[in-house]
This record gives C-alpha cells, sequence and structure tokens, in this order.
C-alpha cells in the first residue's frame, strides 16, 4: 500500500556520508519534530536526477527554508558512498541531506518502489516529494514517468507551502 497525506512515516534507517564518515539515522531523527522536504529519485546521477530535479532543490533551498522549512533531504536507492560521492559533485554538500536507502526498505515500506529493470536500474524508487511535518506526510507529489521531474519539483514544493 502506498503511502497517502495524513500517514505517519514508518521507522526506518538510512545512511549518509559525512566528513567523518558515514552516519547512521532515523526517520525519528530526520523528521521528529521538523517540517522537512524528502524527495526521492531513481538513482543518483543519472541524467534526470542530476540535471533537473536535484537541482532544483540546490537552487531553491533558500526560498524552502524561508517558507518554514526546517530541512530538505533527498533519498534513493544507493549505497551511502554513492550517495556521497553525488553530495560532493554536485555542490549539495552540507546544503541538504543525502540519504541512501541502500536496501530499498523504507522505499518498500512505503510503497514507492519501482522495477527499473528494463532500464538497467534494477529496484528503485519512485520519484516523488513530499513535506513532512513531526513525521506525518502533509503533502504527497508522485510522478508518473521516472523520467520526469515536474510534478514533484522543488517549484511546485514551493507553492504547495
Amino acid at each position: 500500500m502506498t503511502i497517502a497525506i495524513g500517514d505517519a512515516l514508518p521507522e526506518a534507517k538510512f545512511k549518509e556520508k559525512t566528513a567523518d564518515g558515514p552516519v547512521e539515522t532515523s526517520t525519528t531523527d530526520l523528521f521528529k519534530g521538523k517540517k522537512v522536504v524528502l524527495f526521492a529519485v531513481p538513482g543518483a546521477f543519472t541524467p534526470t536526477c542530476t540535471l533537473n530535479h536535484l537541482p532544483g532543490y540546490l537552487d531553491n533551498r533558500e526560498a524552502l527554508l524561508a517558507k518554514g522549512v526546517d530541512d530538505i533531504a533527498v533519498l534513493a536507492v544507493n549505497d551511502w558512498h554513492v550517495m556521497g560521492a553525488w553530495a560532493q559533485q554536485s555542490g549539495g554538500l552540507g546544503k541538504i541531506h543525502f540519504l541512501a536507502d541502500w536496501d530499498g526498505a523504507f522505499t518498500k515500506s512505503i510503497g514507492l518502489d519501482a522495477d527499473l529493470s528494463a532500464g538497467g536500474l534494477g529496484v528503485r524508487s519512485k520519484r516523488y516529494s513530499m513535506l513532512v511535518e513531526d513525521g506525518v506526510v502533509k503533502s504527497l507529489n508522485i510522478e508518473e514517468s521516472p523520467g520526469q521531474a515536474t510534478v514533484s519539483s522543488a517549484e511546485t514544493m514551493l507553492s504547495q507551502l
């Protein structure tokens, strides 16, 4: 079953690269008592994710924070090494969280997994964005196609705040 507006996020663990190495964090750590924009991509370094989706959130970071958002995170079913390299390469390191859902457990638990094997990616995340307040989904924007980043864009999120 796909998560919906009004649902609480399930407890899950993620890994994130920091200057001190990998850090494990949880949904409680990330979302409790905060207003957070979470967006997910099918894969770090893939064309739409790297050229369109992520840059929109980096470019609009200050505007999102000015609208009362406490934090921004991007999630992918990739390992923390890949997410850390993407954070560095994109200029996003230290600006937003780059969360590795390494085994897809969180993505599957919220029903937003997608089998992209036909494109050589295997099981990944659907492309989406959500606004989460104190662990509860307040808005949810799921793309119909993994190659599109319009419904889940930073601009759409800004219009919903």
